[in-house]
């Protein structure tokens, strides 16, 4: 008998998370594995390891949750996602009908293949309450991360982008905050984590100081993606900038 679909997720060194699939993975287990996967790139691990060793598939169309996460992962947070498999399921990987991915042939080969921790990004982030001031504070960050990392040209679009997130997080979430801005290639990824699992407004909303209030929407016209992912705590708000 199939033993039913199970992972485990396991953060090793240089920032490398390495998720375990085992048993059988079908059109109704994949949503919960897909659901999985998205909670482990909202923590943005400098490289995501799939091992699909032990995961026996019923039917191939189960496989394109890995298709939807590589998609994600590229928009946001630019996170490499290194699958390993068994010859049957990688060539459906490599050559199935719902996108090509690149397969390794064991979680070895893929860690080697992985980019180690800091080759690829600058990062900072700070924790911050849910009151007011956290506005502030989140463009202060913002204004020294582009002065440090030589982006002038994106302090204000930054500066526009952490205001609404932020302000989104303390207006409708109200709990502790984290900011995160990494600058990782060829983008400018800003990430605000918050403890309530709602999506974010899409509405326009009240000033919470005289600088911002002009609507979360307006991160849509500056920022090249944008969106939101469940995370272990609630949820991460996103945008990328290009840099």
């Amino acid at each position: 008998m199939t033993a039913p679909l199970d992972w485990t997720t396991v953060n090793e060194g240089e920032g490398r998370a390495v998720v375990t699939v085992r048993g059988r993975l079908d059109l109704a287990t994949a949503p919960s594995l897909r659901q999985a996967l998205l909670k482990c790139l909202a923590e943005q691990p400098e490289a995501l390891l799939i091992d699909l060793s032990g995961m026996e598939v019923a039917g191939s169309t189960a496989l394109s949750l890995f298709t939807s996460v590589a998609r994600q992962a590229a928009s946001w947070p630019g996170t490499p996602v290194l699958l390993c498999a068994p010859p049957a399921v990688a060539t459906e990987l490599e050559h199935g009908r719902y996108g090509k991915l690149t397969v390794h042939p064991d979680l070895d080969a893929a860690r080697r293949a992985a980019p180690h921790e800091g080759t690829a990004t600058r990062s900072v982030f700070d924790r911050l309450l849910p009151v007011t001031g956290a506005v502030r504070h989140a463009r202060d960050m913002a204004t020294d991360a582009c002065a440090r990392w030589g982006l002038p040209h994106l302090t204000g679009p930054a500066c526009l982008v952490v205001s609404e997130l932020v302000a989104n997080a303390v207006e409708h979430a109200g709990t502790m905050i984290t900011l995160q801005i990494c600058h990782r290639g060829r983008y400018l990824n800003i990430a605000v984590h918050d403890g309530s699992p709602t999506p974010p407004e899409l509405i326009k909303l009240q000033a919470l100081d005289r600088e911002r209030g002009r609507g979360i929407m307006l991160v849509d016209s500056v920022a090249a993606h944008w969106g939101w992912l469940p995370s272990r705590e609630g949820k991460v708000v996103w945008a990328t900038l290009a840099t």
